[in-house]
């Protein structure tokens, strides 16, 4: 059982500050994108693109794609996500996206006169979940553009203290937007991504205001082994993204993948100038249409972050 203290802890992990500057945050999703430190802003052969640049899911040719994931976070917090993406042809690809929180068992404390210098008030009743729909095309063979709608809403259970006789309950909900694009300049299979992601309203609870995350990201990718010929049974690509968040200063992913006849896959990257999470290694398989991912993330004075995908494409 956890106290109060912890519950505040984790709520300013959740919300990526200190001094309640944004909320609603929600760590990346997708194992095979945080193999490779999340560094996905230029990517589009991975349907958890939908979490990252929406433009990535406008080059998946299959007809359906449909993907699920599981994080294990830090302090018993854990998150399910889940995707799916149809191709319309000349119309472009439309996507669908759901992640769910749970905060696991959290008991509250209020100070109080007893010999530990507190009392218990319960298990905290909260959560939080969003869900988004999401459209992306390629304008050109060498340009394409996405957006998505989100719907996001959290709950941090009830005050202690009461108003006119009922309880306050902390609950807030709202609609945040991304979006983003992908060149293809010509240079080999190099390409440039940028993404605007949270862009949205003040949200508020009671008399305390807030933004949610809003974070600009530029990304470039390429497989490093166009440089020494055709290589059709491997690959390599390394991707890095340079990130702007509202309440963070200047971040830097960078991360790779190594694929072996586009069935076996070996990931690695690194996060900078974050306070604990820095590496990140994975490994995928992916056999016809059938995909399993899996990653592991280094959290420092935490818990390491475990994250496990599974996806089919026809």
């Amino acid at each position: 059982m956890r106290t109060t203290l912890l519950v505040l802890v984790g709520v300013l992990l959740f919300s990526s500050t200190g001094v309640f500057a944004s909320g609603l945050a929600i760590p990346e999703q997708g194992a095979a994108a945080m193999g490779m430190s999340a560094a996905m802003t230029a990517r589009s052969e991975d349907l958890s693109a939908i979490f990252y640049n929406p433009a990535g899911i406008a080059k998946m040719h299959s007809q359906f794609d449909i993907f699920g994931n599981r994080t294990n976070w830090i302090a018993d917090i854990s998150y399910n996500a889940a995707g799916l993406v149809i191709n319309a042809g000349i119309w472009g690809n439309f996507g669908i996206s759901f992640i769910s929180t749970d905060y696991g068992n959290v008991m509250g404390t209020r100070v109080a006169e007893t010999e530990k210098g507190f009392e218990e008030t319960g298990q905290l009743d909260g959560g939080s979940f969003a869900a988004g729909v999401s459209y992306a095309r390629e304008l050109t063979d060498k340009f394409a553009v996405g957006g998505q709608i989100k719907y996001t809403a959290q709950n941090l259970g009830e005050n202690l203290l009461e108003v006119g006789g009922e309880p306050i309950e902390n609950k807030v909900s709202g609609f945040a937007y991304d979006l983003g694009t992908i060149f293809y300049p010509g240079f080999k299979s190099f390409r440039l991504g940028m993404v605007i992601r949270n862009f949205s309203p003040q949200f508020k609870y009671e008399e305390t205001p807030f933004q949610l995350p809003l974070t600009f990201y530029l990304g470039f990718a390429m497989d490093i082994l166009d440089f020494f010929g055709e290589h059709p049974e491997y690959s390599f690509v390394m991707d890095i993204d340079a990130i702007h968040p509202r309440d963070y200063t200047e971040r830097l992913h960078v991360g790779g993948e190594f694929w072996y006849k586009n069935m076996l896959a070996v990931r690695g990257g690194y996060k900078f100038n974050y306070d604990e999470e820095d590496f990140t290694v994975g490994v995928g398989m992916h056999v016809g249409g059938i995909k399993l991912d899996y990653a592991y993330g280094n959290f420092g004075v935490f818990n390491a972050v475990n994250r496990v995908s599974f996806g089919i494409s026809f």
